[in-house]
């Protein structure tokens, strides 16, 4: 019990820099995600010496609702950040941890998504070292807001990227596309789906491992988070300078995804993922990548979804049910807003 007042909510004061803040950070936050780096107190973590190059990202949390079907707004924030990492060639070593807290905040719920961090963070083997927390008057955010930094080491030279794509080289997703977006928007607007979709919320290091082990040369990685699998393609054909062509029967859609994505008038190819890659490689080490992705849980279901081709009319073309190609237009805006 924070304060005998308001035991259960947080209020303007557990941001202040009072006996009520360090109660919270030091009864609530703390013990949720302690380990050797935390221990120490101090305004910035001291961390070991890396061997080689390093990598860093930073990343916001807004989702709403904070729960949704596969996950919430505290696992998301991991994964979300150490799959930044992983698809720049890193292994994710360390996260930091900034919470906003909007006054009213139910004590329980905070604590379900401290939960939720430190299993998430548990699961991928990176600690939080570093964090901080406010909180802003009602009405200034919704509920409770994340942003992290995560730093990773860079074990071998990471893929060179789009500009790289050759013609012939495939395209490869590893798993059921459009389930983070359908799931957080169906959650959102109380819409009654039997089953309902369910977030791919999940980390991505062990399939980026699994090619690193075969030793497949990955021209390029990419999470397919925020404008989906279709803005991972015109990203790339704008920086390699080719048309990137999909058959839309082979994309991987389940039906809970596919039916949600009919009624809502949404195509799932620019839906969001927080646990789905597009991986491009070369023509002759294309089943490589395949059969090594199938080795990790999160990318078993890999498929390969179109190819490399030589500049046309279109940078991205979809070659639709009925063998018809036809450019894959490239949304103005998010179809679906605060998904991440």
């Amino acid at each position: 019990m924070l304060d005998p007042t308001a035991p259960n909510r947080i209020l303007l004061a557990h941001g202040e820099g009072g006996r009520l803040m360090r109660r919270l950070i030091h009864d609530e936050i703390m013990p949720s995600v302690e380990n050797e780096f935390l221990r120490l107190a101090g305004d910035a973590a001291v961390l070991p010496a890396c061997r080689g190059q390093l990598a860093m990202t930073t990343d916001s949390f807004v989702v709403a609702p904070l729960f949704f079907p596969g996950g919430d707004i505290g696992s998301l924030a991991v994964y979300g950040t150490v799959n930044d990492l992983a698809v720049a060639g890193a292994v994710p070593r360390w996260i930091s941890l900034a919470l906003i807290l909007e006054e009213g905040l139910e004590i329980d719920v905070l604590r379900r998504v401290l939960a939720s961090v430190a299993a998430a963070a548990k699961r991928v083997g990176v600690p939080v070292v570093a964090g901080d927390t406010k909180v802003v008057p009602r009405g200034a955010a919704d509920k409770l807001f994340i942003n992290t930094t995560g730093i990773g080491e860079l074990v071998d030279a990471p893929p060179p990227g789009p500009a790289a794509l050759e013609i012939g080289d495939q395209l490869i997703v590893t798993g059921p596309i459009g389930r983070h977006g359908m799931a957080v928007m169906v959650a959102r607007e109380g819409l009654a789906f039997d089953p309902p979709p369910t977030s791919d919320s999940a980390p991505l290091v062990d399939a980026v491992m699994a090619l690193r082990r075969a030793g497949v040369p990955v021209r390029a990685l990419r999470d397919a988070t925020r404008g989906g699998v279709g803005a991972v393609l015109h990203e790339w054909a704008e920086a390699s300078g080719h048309t990137l062509v999909i058959d839309e029967n082979r994309l991987p859609v389940t039906d809970e995804v596919r039916g949600a994505c009919e009624l809502l008038g949404l195509d799932p190819i620019h839906v969001a993922n927080e646990g789905t890659m597009v991986v491009a490689a070369g023509q002759s080490h294309a089943s490589q990548a395949l059969e090594a992705l199938h080795q990790a849980d999160e990318s078993a279901g890999a498929v390969s979804i179109g190819q490399v081709e030589a500049r046309g009319l279109a940078s991205v073309v979809i070659e639709r049910i009925t063998a018809r190609r036809v450019p894959l237009d490239e949304p103005v805006g998010a179809p679906l807003p605060r998904i991440c």
